[in-house]
């Protein structure tokens, strides 16, 4: 599957006289609990030729496309990427770090990667990831059957909260990383890893009895962080000149 959707992305540089200078997975592939059904979640970062950028007109900065083969194809423009790097952007910071790389024939995330330590707003990934959460958490596991694979769609965020307050850095994507670092819980660790082997084995996790134990769990987390994020100061708007600079560089080197 991996040529295959290099294959992909190499027609889409023809196809919109484009040149991506990095594509990864993202999804649960990324996250180390897909299941063999899952979809290939491919994000990447791209550039236009430099008579795109001279224009006073707005243009369209992202791309989307699902195909057939269930390669799921997002990507964003780099003068959008650079902007939300520039806001510590989470889904930008995991796509830097990713497990899973199928591109990278370009110094920029190289050298955005180096940047991140200067860039990174704990407050800012605190906020998403609590909300990301709350959100699954209110949608999936407040009753008393609930969907049991939902559990790691606010376990994940939850345990990458715990990373960035205890490390003040960006979380792995990976989640054996975030579960063997964040639960000193032998028995609570034991619960989730069994869920996990259940769910990669490619069992059908419908509604089940919830798990008192991981509900507790994560309400209690979801509780804390809710008043723990009003207690962080929001750090200075970073400098731009350096994703200026950055951008400038890619385009010399690319084009």
């Amino acid at each position: 599957m991996t040529e295959e959707i290099k294959t992909e992305l190499l027609q889409l540089e023809i196809q919109h006289d484009i040149k991506i200078l990095y594509a990864v997975e993202s999804g649960s592939r990324a996250w180390g609990f897909a299941s063999a059904n899952s979809d290939w979640d491919v994000r990447y970062i791209y550039v236009h030729r430099l008579d795109w950028y001279l224009s006073i007109d707005d243009k369209k900065d992202n791309q989307e496309q699902i195909l057939p083969n269930d390669i799921d194809l997002a990507g964003w423009e780099l003068q959008k990427a650079l902007r939300l790097f520039r806001k510590s952007n989470p889904p930008l910071l995991e796509w830097l770090w990713s497990p899973i790389v199928y591109l990278e024939p370009f110094s920029t995330a190289g050298k955005l990667r180096e940047l991140t330590k200067q860039y990174f707003n704990p407050k800012s990934c605190l906020h998403h990831y609590l909300h990301m959460a709350e959100g699954n958490f209110r949608e999936y596991l407040h009753r008393d059957k609930v969907r049991v694979k939902k559990y790691f769609y606010v376990l994940r965020p939850i345990l990458a909260c715990d990373w960035i307050k205890q490390t003040n850095t960006m979380a792995p994507m990976e989640f054996h990383k975030l579960l063997d670092s964040q639960v000193p819980d032998k028995e609570l660790k034991n619960e989730i890893a069994n869920l996990l082997v259940r769910k990669m084995s490619g069992e059908e996790l419908k509604e089940e009895p919830k798990i008192k134990k991981l509900n507790d769990f994560l309400e209690e987390k979801i509780h804390y962080y809710t008043k723990y994020i009003d207690s962080i100061e929001r750090p200075e708007q970073p400098n731009t000149q350096l994703l200026n600079e950055l951008f400038k560089q890619t385009m010399d080197e690319v084009w």
